[in-house]
């Protein structure tokens, strides 16, 4: 019998019955409530998505019928799906994510391709990846720059936790982990480039509220929404080779401001790249040879 209302799922309930109900109590918070529904009851009955087209008539077990109630509870009271599943596609990688971690975005693929730009096939550079997260971004170049080292940082040890085991996951041995903020962990180290996603949310910016379930340190860089990049801007020469590139993202209406910092702190050839809607969301920067020369006009 088809359920009514939002009443909790009773037992036994076939699979169609369940997603026609569970696309019905979404379709109120969810811009695709179908591709909800069947992602949420494919991972309650661990099955591939695939198996609830050929077995729609199939009931469901109590125990499933528990998970799925439980995990559309959550998505109708806003988390993420990516959190709901336990994971992400980045890159072309699956990876694990969780409340200590932001989600990966698709725009954050633009960073990692320029910094494979920059990055010569067979270099065997030292790169650093500063706030991982979930490690996306250090793993990706991991995975493509498989003759470089990449060493990345968190001062979130949850988040670390994440990174590592979807290091693990993905087998990739050249990348390594150290807890810490920003380039504490790694003072007195030299790389060849250095990339970092920091937070560029101010404290009282009201989209804060849409990303309730995502961790704050990870977001909110103080009243203008830039503290972390002038961090970056002025610590980063002190582990970066003379002419080696510093590439960064942040919010496309931050980029003069972006330049400004950085062209104040000594970084020469500083370039913005933008996304495929034509927005500035990266800038790139080399490390000037004296970083102490002035470029203020």
């Amino acid at each position: 019998m088809v359920r009514q209302g939002t009443q909790p799922l009773n037992d036994y309930l076939r699979i169609f019955e369940a997603l026609n109900d569970a696309v019905e109590r979404l379709g109120k918070v969810s811009d695709s409530p179908r591709l909800d529904a069947e992602l949420l009851l494919a991972c309650a009955l661990e099955v591939q998505r695939s198996y609830l087209f050929a077995h729609p008539e199939d009931e469901i077990d109590p125990a499933a019928a528990i998970r799925f109630e439980s995990a559309l509870k959550n998505r109708i009271n806003g988390m993420p799906m990516a959190y709901i599943a336990g994971e992400k596609e980045f890159w072309s990688m699956p990876l694990i994510v969780s409340p200590a971690t932001l989600i990966p975005r698709p725009d954050t693929e633009l960073l990692v391709e320029q910094v494979l730009i920059r990055i010569p096939q067979r270099a065997e550079w030292k790169i650093a990846d500063l706030g991982t997260g979930s490690g996306a971004i250090a793993l990706a170049i991991a995975k493509e720059r498989r003759l470089c080292h990449v060493t990345a940082t968190d001062i979130s040890e949850d988040a670390l936790s994440v990174a590592c085991e979807n290091a693990q996951l993905l087998a990739l041995p050249n990348i390594e982990f150290s807890a810490g903020d920003w380039t504490t962990p790694i003072a007195g180290s030299v790389f060849d480039l250095v990339v970092s996603n920091p937070p560029y949310v101010a404290t009282k910016d009201p989209h804060l509220a849409a990303l309730q379930f995502e961790p704050t340190l990870a977001l909110d860089a103080g009243k203008d929404g830039l503290d972390a990049i002038r961090r970056l801007a002025e610590s980063v020469p002190d582990i970066l080779r003379p002419g080696g590139s510093l590439l960064l993202e942040h919010g496309f209406e931050q980029a003069p401001i972006v330049s400004d910092i950085l062209r104040r702190s000594g970084w020469c050839n500083i370039a913005l790249i933008n996304d495929l809607e034509g927005r500035p969301r990266v800038t790139a920067a080399n490390r000037s040879r004296d970083r102490y020369t002035s470029y203020s006009s």
